[in-house]
């Protein structure tokens, strides 16, 4: 896996973290995820390939597929194991 991969894949599931600390509900960690995966796709430019995909994925997506997408990322983040210090 590349360093940047990574690293996404860490700070998601540092976000997760904290928000299932907090006591966020898995949906509504989903709800979120959908909720920024929307705005990211509408304003952001990917600056690589893995969000080029993702944005690519969310475009062409129904509403229900986008919250199967968000979920994965969820389940994808949590199941993150956690940085090496």
């Amino acid at each position: 896996m590349s360093d940047s991969f990574e690293q996404f894949r860490q700070q998601l599931h540092s976000q997760v973290e904290r928000a299932q600390t907090m006591g966020v509900s898995q949906s509504d960690l989903v709800a979120g995820a959908q909720h920024i995966g929307s705005w990211l796709s509408r304003e952001v430019d990917p600056k690589n390939p893995e969000q080029r995909l993702l944005k690519e994925l969310w475009q062409v997506s129904d509403t229900k597929e986008q919250q199967a997408l968000a979920s994965c990322l969820v389940k994808f983040a949590d199941k993150a194991q956690p940085a090496r210090r």
